[in-house]
Parts: C-alpha cells; structure tokens; sequence
C-alpha cells in the first residue's frame, strides 16, 4: 500500500514539474530571442512577430522551446482521454509551427536565415498557430476547470484566471488577425502589435500552465 502511495505521489510531482516546465517555457521564451538577439546577435530591432525570430540567430531557441513545449504537451498525461487529446493537438501543432516558417524577415540586419517565400509553407504556420493558442484556450477554460467533489476556495480563484487566460489568448488571436490585414498592416508593424500580442497570448499561456501546476494558489 505505501508503495501504491509513493508511486502516485511522484506522478503527481512529475505532472507539476511537467505542467511548471511548459508555463516557465511560454513566458520566458520571448524575453529570450530578445535577450539573445541583442547580446549575441547585436541586433536591437524587435522583430515583427515571435515566429519572425526563426530567422535570427535566436532561431535555434524558438525552435528548440518550441519543440520541448511540443515535446512536453505530448507526453502530459491528463485526467482522461480528453485531457490528452487536447494537449497532443496542441503539441503537434506547436511543432508544425517551428518547423514550418512564417513569411521572410525583412530585417536585413538581423536575418542570418534566408528562404523563399512559400505560400504553402506559411498557410501551415499561420494554420498550426492559431490551433495551438485556440487548442491552449480550450484546455484553460474547459479542462483545468474541471473538479471532483466540493470547489475550494482556492480552486474557484484558480478557474477564475484559467478562464481569463484562455480569454486572452482567444482576444489576442483575434487581434493579430486584425493586425495583419493589409489595410493596418504597416501601422501595426510599426509598433510591433504582433510581437507584443503574441507575447500577451504566451504570457496568458503560461501563466495557466503555473497555476495548473500549483505554483500559485495550490490548495491547502
């Protein structure tokens, strides 16, 4: 019987470290192309949007976050078959994302990868990301919400910003579509609006994923 116990108790402990590994990767992953596109790649410019650094020298840490937060959302084992679904969806699509680019950056400066434009290719991107915010949204607001027996106060607090991060990321996603429609495209790239949107959705993101994984509000 106490073997059953430990056992449980380090699977519980793994799908925290999971679930606090995934939310620390989504928020921290954009501060980090900056970071090393400004140290090491002497590149000030912010790029258009987060995929955009794919072709910086910064590419290997979008890719390589990418792909551990793929990684880790496919092997997460939920509560039920749903549960695992949803994240393998969101992993997959995580993945097509990094290995597919979006369209070719511009910035001559800071570019160090160069690729012919395809719209094949960019369909796909654009295609995969929209599924893994509108797959993570899904999981926020109606999976981690999900309880058994009698609601704590704590867990009322909790479901309160997974729906509101799920909120967000949906928010976010509407607005870059916004954003990159011709006739606003240029003002919005000259703010960045995309970068600083997405940077929102993975902060949403993640912040789900900490909650989730009881960095915050864990019940007593």
């Amino acid at each position: 019987m106490s073997t059953e116990k430990t056992n449980n108790n380090r699977m519980v402990i793994s799908f925290l470290t999971i679930r606090k590994a995934i939310g620390f990767m989504g928020i921290f992953l954009p501060a980090a192309l900056l970071a090393a596109t400004f140290l090491v790649g002497q590149c000030s410019r912010i790029q258009d949007s987060i995929s955009h650094y794919y072709f910086t020298i910064a590419g290997d840490i979008f890719v390589g976050v990418l792909c551990a937060v793929a990684l880790f959302l496919i092997a997460y084992k939920g509560y039920d078959r749903n549960d695992n679904t949803w994240t393998t969806i969101a992993g997959v699509a995580a993945i097509l994302v990094a290995l597919y680019p979006t369209t070719q950056n511009d910035d001559a400066v800071c570019s160090v990868v160069h690729l012919t434009d395809n719209k094949a290719r960019v369909w796909v991107h654009y295609t995969a990301a929209a599924i893994f915010f509108l797959s993570l949204s899904f999981i926020s607001f109606f999976l981690f919400t999900k309880s058994r027996g009698q609601k704590t106060p704590e867990k009322l607090a909790r479901n309160k910003i997974y729906r509101s991060c799920a909120v967000i990321m949906v928010a976010c996603i509407i607005l870059v579509f916004i954003a990159t429609r011709d006739s606003i495209a240029q003002d919005a790239d000259a703010i960045h609006a995309v970068f600083w949107l997405e940077w929102i959705a993975l902060l949403a993101f993640g912040t789900s994923w900490l909650v989730k994984g009881e960095l915050l509000l864990s019940d007593e």
